[in-house]
């Protein structure tokens, strides 16, 4: 089973809390963590793309840094973990990331994918003009099925002359094309998101759900499953989960209710606000999920709080859930975080026995 790292392009992570720890995104941050990452085996890191954030007294998400150069910067300072740069599929044509990607995979063969994002909170395009507006949330994934052909169109011929309702190319020439595959990977949690998942992606994030219920997605595993069976396609699941690990279960419980009372209301307040401009969201939905009560400080994603031993015993749980092909993790302090799963979560997992005498 794979796992990865979900590195803090922008800042705090993914804690919405004036109690978590305070940071922002650089380069020299994320090179740390996705060295270590490597040194301790984990297999990617995936980094998000944010050109807004949400405000409040931590300005949670207003500082972030862009994919897909920190991504090329990143593959030229490691060697065995793969990496994923994301596109805003508004903001980015699909030739032009073609390109980039080609461009990458000389930096990297073999070790780079690309994660689609069609967006959900419109005013990271409003203030950039390129929001078609809240129309497009009803077409978006037709839009990234597009995006997508073209893509794979100039990565395995090098050229395209798709003619789309959204994109037309003409001779469209890419060279030199990439040596290896490059992997797509989704995380639309909608049934529309899915199909579109199972259709083009190798892997699609699904988040976990709860605190110290690792099992809880499951049902929206089997519902990625199912859509994969129409296609005929392999596409794993990667699942979401936040890390909060301490000696004791009760010392990161302490950690964990600290984090929830010092949870940043102005900046969760303006994020529902953005969730909730899609009326056409499902109940899986990422805009759906922000806008829930419980858990909000953290997104709402899953959520692991213990010891060491209880957090690998709820990894490998995860683990154990068909169609799960990995876990991509965050933790409220990644440098700190990063070196327990390495050095005491790790090494008492089932599942990772393997990588874990290999980092040794």
């Amino acid at each position: 089973m794979d796992m990865g790292v979900f590195i803090p392009i922008g800042n705090n992570g993914w804690l919405i809390s004036k109690t978590a720890p305070q940071y922002k995104p650089s380069f020299e941050l994320n090179k740390q963590i996705v060295q270590k990452a490597e040194g301790y085996g984990l297999d990617f890191a995936l980094s998000m793309i944010k050109y807004r954030g949400f405000g409040g007294e931590t300005e949670f998400w207003d500082y972030n840094l862009e994919s897909f150069t920190l991504m090329s910067a990143l593959a030229a300072v490691t060697s065995k973990i793969k990496l994923f740069a994301s596109t805003a599929i508004l903001t980015l044509p699909p030739a032009v990331v073609a390109r980039m990607a080609s461009t990458i995979d000389s930096v990297a063969p073999g070790r780079f994918g690309v994660n689609i994002v069609t967006g959900w909170a419109p005013n990271e395009y409003t203030q950039m003009g390129v929001w078609p507006g809240n129309e497009y949330f009803g077409y978006r994934y037709d839009y990234a099925t597009e995006y997508c052909t073209v893509m794979q169109d100039l990565w395995g011929t090098g050229s395209s002359d798709f003619k789309g309702e959204h994109f037309e190319m003409e001779d469209c020439m890419l060279k030199p094309q990439p040596e290896k595959q490059i992997e797509l990977v989704a995380a639309g949690q909608s049934e529309r998101g899915m199909q579109f998942s199972a259709e083009y992606a190798n892997y699609s994030f699904v988040m976990g759900q709860g605190v110290n219920t690792p099992t809880k997605f499951t049902p929206v595993c089997e519902q990625l499953l199912a859509a994969a069976e129409k296609t005929g396609r392999d596409v794993g699941a990667y699942v979401l989960f936040m890390i909060i690990a301490g000696e004791t279960d009760e010392a990161a419980q302490a950690k964990w209710q600290s984090y929830r009372e010092g949870a940043d209301l102005e900046a969760l307040s303006y994020m529902g606000v953005q969730g909730a401009q899609d009326d056409q969201a499902g109940d899986n939905a990422t805009a759906r999920a922000i806008n829930l009560p419980e858990g909000a400080v953290n997104f709402n994603m899953g959520t692991l709080v213990g010891s060491y031993e209880s957090i690998a015993a709820m990894l490998d749980e995860a683990a154990a859930v068909h169609g799960v092909k990995g876990i991509m993790m965050v933790f409220d302090d990644f440098l700190i975080g990063l070196d327990e799963f390495g050095t005491k979560i790790q090494p008492l997992m089932a599942s990772r026995q393997s990588i874990a005498v290999a980092a040794e």
